[in-house]
């Protein structure tokens, strides 16, 4: 039987560059890096002090009014903001004839940091009878696809999908089925996060996991792949976009951004951060996603690395790459977002999807910035020097996350 066809027909993003899609593209290619040093909260004492965080970012004009804000933690905000600057982008209608045919799949990693660290100190200041009623409905993960839903009137299956870092990808995956699977006619996916706070930066530093020695030069921070990288920097933001049979994106006119050919899932089985020293889980994962595509190795075009800027990840990806391409991984070109967002934990995936899709559809590759010293053990193709034109027909997108979990999404550039 022939497969249903799965395409992207809108995307939206908030991001350390800028608060929609295009132009944290464009900033991506010019360069440029949304790390600085953390303003949300007073980080003098901490041993990493800058982070990706999102710049001029008002829900008020992308239409959540300032009540719905007030109810909010700051993910569910950027989620919210996306999800309608989404609906707006792909001008999809929900009414009353498909709303039970779209649905809303987020990746979610850590939920709402900042509600919980303040209606803590409530907690304790004040008493347990000041703590408010909406604690729990702004601090809990699905309360993002809840309040997308709300505002779109989605009314298929809404859910978090939560897998540390593989969290969007794994949402993405995840929407990608029901669709195959006929359930939907089109599915928000992608993922949100928020989590630049005492807590998640205190809780990530005490495990030697961020960059702590780039604190007075924060825009060169984040160097995944070379030598001289010393740990991952915080972000945050949203990636969503929006997943559709071909046959509802042709009855409806829809412009085609790619196409979801190929999804990859796996575990390490081995630790409860490190992943796994052979590659061997994340390479199950990336051919999984070729095998489910039917795609053979040497015609991916493009890789978009997890690339976190840690010794173990790039070190692992690097050899997961070459277990699963053989010769051909050192032709591929390489990139990773990440040297200029920073990493967005559950969000990465989302927003990593987006900068995928763009390649595909504009037909450039963005470069990895920092990348000075290269690094024996990480010796393929990476971009560097800016971006190139490489018109790639296969993207591969890469996401691993603690406790070894692991997703890949193989999109292709649409062709009619």
């Amino acid at each position: 039987m022939k497969r249903t066809r799965v395409v992207i027909t809108g995307f939206s993003a908030i991001t350390p560059l800028a608060t929609s899609a295009m132009e944290s593209w464009n900033a991506l290619l010019a360069g440029k890096s949304g790390i600085g040093q953390i303003s949300l909260f007073d980080a003098t004492g901490y041993d990493a002090t800058i982070a990706g965080e999102v710049k001029n970012f008002d829900p008020a004009s992308f239409g959540i009014s300032p009540k719905q804000t007030r109810h909010m933690d700051r993910f569910v905000q950027f989620g919210a903001s996306a999800a309608l600057e989404l609906m707006r982008h792909s001008r999809y209608k929900v009414d009353e004839s498909n709303a039970e045919r779209i649905g809303v799949m987020v990746g979610v990693g850590l939920g709402g940091l900042h509600t919980i660290e303040q209606f803590h100190t409530k907690l304790m200041t004040a008493g347990p009878n000041r703590v408010s009623p909406f604690m729990i409905p702004m601090l809990i993960s699905n309360m993002a696809p809840g309040y997308i839903a709300i505002l779109t009137g989605c009314k298929g299956a809404n859910m978090a999908i939560t897998s540390a870092c593989a969290s969007s990808t794994h949402a993405i995956s995840s929407a990608f089925s029901e669709i195959l699977l006929g359930r939907y006619d089109a599915m928000i996916t992608g993922g949100i996060e928020s989590t630049i706070s005492p807590m998640g930066v205190s809780g990530f530093t005490a495990m030697k996991a961020l960059c702590a020695d780039h604190n007075d030069d924060p825009e060169h921070s984040s160097r995944p792949f070379d030598k001289n990288r010393s740990g991952f920097v915080m972000g945050e933001g949203a990636g969503l976009l929006l997943l559709e049979s071909l046959d509802s994106a042709l009855r409806r006119g829809a412009d085609i951004y790619a196409e979801i050919v190929g999804i990859g899932a796996s575990a390490d089985a081995h630790h409860m951060t490190a992943p796994e020293a052979s590659g061997s889980g994340m390479a199950a994962a990336m051919r999984r996603a070729l095998e489910d595509a039917g795609v053979a190795p040497d015609e991916v075009d493009h890789i978009n690395a997890h690339g976190t800027s840690t010794h173990l990840n790039d070190l692992c990806e690097t050899i997961a790459i070459k277990k699963v391409f053989g010769k051909h991984a050192y032709d591929i070109p390489i990139t990773a977002n990440k040297s200029q967002v920073g990493h967005l934990l559950g969000a990465a995936g989302g927003v990593e999807a987006i900068f995928s899709v763009l390649s595909l559809h504009t037909g450039m590759v963005p470069g990895i910035i920092n990348y000075e010293t290269p690094d024996p053990e990480c010796d393929l193709a990476y971009v560097t020097g800016g971006p190139r034109q490489a018109n790639p027909n296969y993207v591969l997108s890469n996401s691993f996350g603690f406790g070894g979990t692991n997703g890949s999404i193989l999109f292709k550039k649409y062709v009619g």
